[in-house]
């Protein structure tokens, strides 16, 4: 069906926030929500400590996070913890990491030229994933369960074996709140609040389990580790990080934000709902691919494709045939248009993923804002190829 370049959509999201980090607010979000936070006081005092605790607290619940394993509140968002996790805990064991995409490959890039352990690095292009058959588990595994920049996740935690000998190290921050994680397999998890619940940024949150816990209390690190990284102190675990002691001073402001968007995922139905709210953003965002000539998912496979940062590639012939760099030239126009329209902010692929789109879609965005959304990408489509067409 062709599209009138000269007539825009007549409706726009009403929310045109698409951006995969930071994410949208929740539906509903006022800033007057925070009024109460706690400001200029200590987040040492009894009541900072409380708030912080309760923030641990509702994260267990909705993320159903089993008792025996830790939780803590950690400066630097989710790279500050995933950092954390392989500074203070690999080096006893060769070490696999998994990437594909490119926090995959910052990993990857940590773990041989900065910690330069005996690491061997399993590569998929952007859109696939590598040979999970292949992964050895005698070694610890490090890998981002979701591609944030690729649109291709982990199908499930079947490939990781229950008896493993070594540990799992899970970037788990596109994927936590909008995807179920199998606990048991799983040593280290990370996200951070700017995410999947559309918090604000520079906090992260690391999730231990008991062999992880083991591994920080019988290991020591071949390599100096920064006081914001360390765990332990003396031979034994820093027991109030993880009851809301925070190595730094985190902004109370950020955790009573952080709080209200754990209540309001526990008020749509919690894990579930969560989950259910971004497959059914995710479902509309496909059910328009599969009937649009121009664009395709960049994660080929369904089992693999991602339902909070969606990756698209445009597949119409004229601008498949040109340069990356005349592709991103051309993103560059519909995005542009998009922005100025006030449509969509924030859509453009990650700076290191080949050229075309990405559309967030977790539970804090609303499904009838993303299929607004497919009508104005049919329009920014159009206005762009028209241009090019013209130019040509």
């Amino acid at each position: 069906m062709a599209i009138d370049t000269a007539q825009p959509p007549s409706v726009r999201p009403e929310r045109p926030h698409f951006s995969s980090g930071p994410c949208a607010k929740r539906p509903g979000w006022r800033s007057a929500r925070l009024d109460d936070a706690l400001l200029g006081r200590s987040h040492r005092s009894s009541e900072g400590k409380a708030r912080l605790k309760a923030a641990i607290a509702l994260t267990r619940e909705i993320l159903e996070i089993p008792a025996d394993y830790r939780i803590g509140i950690v400066p630097g968002s989710d790279t500050g913890a995933f950092e954390m996790a392989m500074w203070g805990l690999l080096g006893p064991r060769a070490v696999e990491v998994l990437a594909w995409e490119s926090f995959g490959e910052g990993w990857a890039t940590d773990a041989v030229k900065q910690l330069k352990l005996d690491a061997r690095v399993l590569k998929a292009p952007y859109g696939e994933i590598p040979d999970l058959s292949a992964v050895d588990f005698g070694r610890d595994v490090v890998f981002a369960w979701n591609g944030t920049t690729s649109g291709a996740r982990a199908p499930d935690a079947g490939w990781i074996p229950a008896d493993r000998a070594g540990l799992t190290l899970c970037d788990a921050t596109s994927a936590a709140f909008a995807q179920k994680l199998d606990w048991s397999k799983l040593d280290v998890v990370t996200f951070s609040w700017q995410k999947a619940l559309g918090g604000e940024a520079a906090h992260g949150v690391i999730v231990l389990s008991p062999r992880a816990v083991e591994r920080l209390l019988t290991h020591v690190p071949a390599w100096p580790v920064p006081k914001l990284f360390r765990l332990t102190s003396g031979g034994k675990l820093i027991e109030g990080v993880f009851e809301g002691e925070t190595i730094n001073t985190p902004s109370m402001l950020c955790v009573e934000d952080y709080i209200d968007a754990l209540e309001w995922g526990k008020s749509v139905g919690g894990l579930d709902g969560l989950v259910a709210r971004a497959d059914a953003n995710a479902k509309a965002l496909g059910d328009w691919v599969e009937r649009t000539a121009w664009v395709d998912f960049l994660a080929a496979d369904p089992r693999l494709r991602s339902n909070t940062s969606v990756c698209l590639k445009i597949v119409d012939s004229a601008v498949a045939a040109l340069a990356p760099r005349d592709q991103a030239a051309f993103v560059k126009a519909m995005t542009g248009l998009l922005e100025k329209e006030g449509a969509a902010y924030d859509v453009g692929a990650y700076r290191d993923a080949p050229p075309g789109l990405r559309v967030w879609c977790g539970a804090t965005v609303e499904t009838r804002d993303v299929e607004i959304l497919t009508q104005w990408l049919d329009y920014a489509f159009a206005c762009a190829r028209a241009r090019a067409t013209v130019a040509a």
